[in-house]
């Protein structure tokens, strides 16, 4: 039982600090992103492949990690940044796409469909983690020091802009706000602390493959920060629990089959989603009414 709680723990950790980088573009900008799932994997597929051909210290893989999700996310960005609303969604989602794709194909970087195995363990300081207790602790200070980077952002003159920009994206381009460069910085920090994820998976699961970075990964992280709350501190968190938490609880009701607990906690899902946006559109955490300006894809 403590191996599963310690388990599961470390997974809310790590998905939390997805839902938070999610939450920093969309809550915060009004970049609807469905392709979050391919930094993850970025970051973990660079974190493999550096442990495994040159260090496994954490000092090292996960800034190496950010630093390439971060350029690719920029490359990315430059193009798909020029269209709004409706538009970078479907750009995102062809993104998204083309990602898995390139996971599942290119053998010689991420092991094709068959993944990269043998992952060693992280390396902090000489030590090798190897203990549940010691890999949560770790995960967990990684979460903190994301959350209290994000809101350090959010606090500076750096997310008032964001906000300007989501809120209304003609009136800060009036304000003379140079609106490309501050969306595509926000795309870049959002994908580099998303490979901090995909680092910490990686040394975790000890084996990656694309199932864990498909379109499904996307649809529950974005599910995730707006059950939460949009535009909150804590509502990716807690958005992130209760929906770690759901397989678990379902695992446990005898009267459900078995066979069909996956396709459960998929009708759940969206059955949450629905009633959140019908009686409480700011999620759990958000306030239960939205301007009408607020939430709107950019």
């Amino acid at each position: 039982m403590l191996a599963y709680l310690l388990n599961l723990a470390t997974l809310i950790c790590i998905n939390a600090v997805l839902a938070i980088t999610l939450n920093f573009i969309m809550g915060y900008a009004g970049i609807f992103s469905i392709a979050h799932a391919i930094f993850f994997g970025v970051g973990a597929y660079t974190a493999a492949y550096f442990a495994l051909h040159a260090s496994a210290s954490i000092f090292l893989a996960i800034p190496v990690a950010m630093l390439i999700a971060a350029l690719i996310s920029l490359v990315l960005a430059l193009p798909a940044l020029r269209v709004r609303g409706e538009y970078f969604v479907a750009a995102s989602l062809g993104l998204q796409v083309l990602g898995v794709t390139v996971f599942s194909e290119w053998k010689a970087i991420t092991g094709g469909l068959g993944g990269v195995i043998g992952i060693p363990p992280p390396d902090v300081f000489g030590h090798e983690v190897v203990d549940p207790v010691a890999f949560l602790a770790l995960a967990a200070a990684c979460l903190v020091i994301v959350l209290v980077a994000t809101t350090a952002l959010l606090r500076s003159s750096f997310g008032r802009n964001l906000k300007a920009i989501r809120d209304s994206e003609s009136a800060a381009h009036a304000f003379g706000k140079n609106v490309a460069v501050i969306k595509t910085l926000s795309v870049m920090i959002s994908s580099a602390l998303a490979a901090v994820a995909g680092a910490l998976y990686a040394f975790y699961m000890g084996f990656i493959n694309v199932e864990s970075f498909t379109l499904e990964t996307s649809v529950l992280l974005m599910a995730m920060v707006i059950i939460g709350g949009t535009g909150t501190v804590a509502g990716p968190i807690v958005g992130t629990v209760l929906l770690m938490l759901l397989p678990g609880i379902f695992s446990y009701m005898s009267f459900l089959p078995q066979t069909e607990i996956g396709s459960i906690q998929q009708i759940a899902y969206g059955l949450a989603m629905v009633l959140l946006m019908i009686y409480r559109p700011g999620g759990i955490v958000g306030s239960g009414k939205r301007a009408a300006g607020k939430g709107k894809p950019a």
